[in-house]
């Protein structure tokens, strides 16, 4: 490790770090042989270099997708402090049901935000415990790893993504305690993931308003205010299905619990307006479910189906208003920077993705320069020289 140049990993750096022909490895300088290893892919995984009886190995910790370099360091720390776990050959592997309620749960679990707990919750009891629950942690196989994931592949690739990450990262927790020494998640090859870059246009964006407009006094009109309230504020579909009236501050939303912690939302007047047409009940939530009024209501918004086919715009995912919030800020001349801290993004690069400008403002912006470079280098256009006749 001498010879290796080291450096403080943060979740910021690590985010910077761009993939290279070859593979290679961002060791950290405040915890000794955590590294972070870049793939040609653009895949980064978190390894610790461990001495074992003598010999050195390099143990995965999982993508860094799952963990923050906080918590990771936090796992490194309790490997170091029980050496005999790690070192244990002969180790009796629990199941990985009985593994992942008490040791896993303890060690990572429990350090998640509330909303990040509910979604592994999720996962964990709808697929990984049905699927692993009573099988040992060392009988946990490649074949059965592919089997289990290409079920699930089939009606939904990405939360299948989503639960083998989830696998892969408690099962290096179980190599970390000794259970095992590799990972059988490895040979799975994920699914691969669509590249959108979908936001509304201004002619798409008036015929979605004019089907929302029609919604008016009938039992669809609320799926159409949540609609309108995703596209004005730029949220994320939970945070407005879920909102409570104490998240609203007149002018503003005050979130308990977004994807990236506490945030402010600034409302605008439209925003306001259909927040003001709510009725304030008993219910705690401004959407109540309307079979039990202490739960916010159902995330399924069936109404959008219909919406994007009246308003010609089938290929539309709901996530896509959020692109769209973000992508007429900037047309509109809003700095990425504003833009970034509307929708809550810590990262600037990450609203990069979300900005999507279309060809006509591209083209303007062409012309806008072409003539601002003309001027400056004396050249004439042809409407100009044809004044000039």
């Amino acid at each position: 490790m001498a010879d290796r140049k080291r450096t403080r990993l943060t979740d910021r750096t690590i985010v910077r770090l761009r993939p290279r022909e070859r593979e290679y490895t961002v060791w950290d300088s405040h915890c000794v042989g955590l590294g972070v290893r870049v793939r040609p892919t653009g895949a980064r995984s978190y390894v610790l270099l461990e001495n074992t009886a003598g010999r050195s190995r390099r143990v995965s910790l999982g993508p860094v997708s799952l963990k923050t370099v906080k918590e990771v360091r936090r796992e490194c720390h309790v490997r170091k402090a029980e050496p005999e776990a790690s070192a244990a050959p002969g180790r009796s592997a629990p199941s990985f049901r009985d593994f992942v309620e008490d040791e896993w749960k303890q060690g990572h679990f429990e350090g998640y935000k509330p909303s990040t707990r509910k979604a592994v919750q999720s996962l964990l009891d709808r697929e990984l415990l049905p699927a692993f629950g009573s099988t040992p942690l060392d009988r946990i196989t490649p074949a059965r790893i592919g089997r289990w994931f290409d079920r699930f592949s089939r009606t939904a690739p990405g939360n299948a993504n989503h639960a083998l990450d989830l696998l892969a990262q408690i099962i290096s927790f179980a190599i970390a305690r000794g259970y095992l020494r590799t990972n059988p998640t490895r040979a799975q090859v994920r699914n691969p993931r669509t590249a959108y870059t979908r936001f509304l246009s201004r002619e798409e964006l008036t015929r979605l308003h004019r089907v929302l407009d029609s919604q008016t006094r009938t039992g669809r009109q609320e799926q159409a205010d949540i609609i309108r309230l995703l596209l004005l504020t730029g949220c994320r579909r939970n945070e407005v299905v879920g909102l409570r009236w104490s998240e609203v501050d007149h002018d503003r939303l005050v979130l308990a619990d977004s994807k990236t912690g506490p945030r402010t939302v600034p409302l605008n007047t439209q925003a306001r307006h259909i927040l003001e047409r709510r009725s304030r009940g008993a219910s705690p939530f401004v959407f109540p479910s309307p079979t039990d009024p202490s739960r916010p209501r159902s995330r399924n918004l069936s109404f959008w189906s219909r919406a994007r086919r009246e308003a010609c715009i089938e290929d539309v995912r709901l996530h896509d208003l959020r692109h769209t919030h973000a992508s007429h800020a900037v047309m509109n001349g809003v700095p990425v920077p504003v833009v970034a801290r509307l929708l809550g993004h810590s990262d600037v690069r990450t609203t990069l993705r979300y900005a999507h400008l279309g060809d006509r403002e591209v083209e303007r912006a062409a012309e806008r320069i072409g003539c601002t470079l003309a001027g400056l280098c004396g050249l004439q256009t042809e409407r100009q020289r044809s004044v000039v006749r």
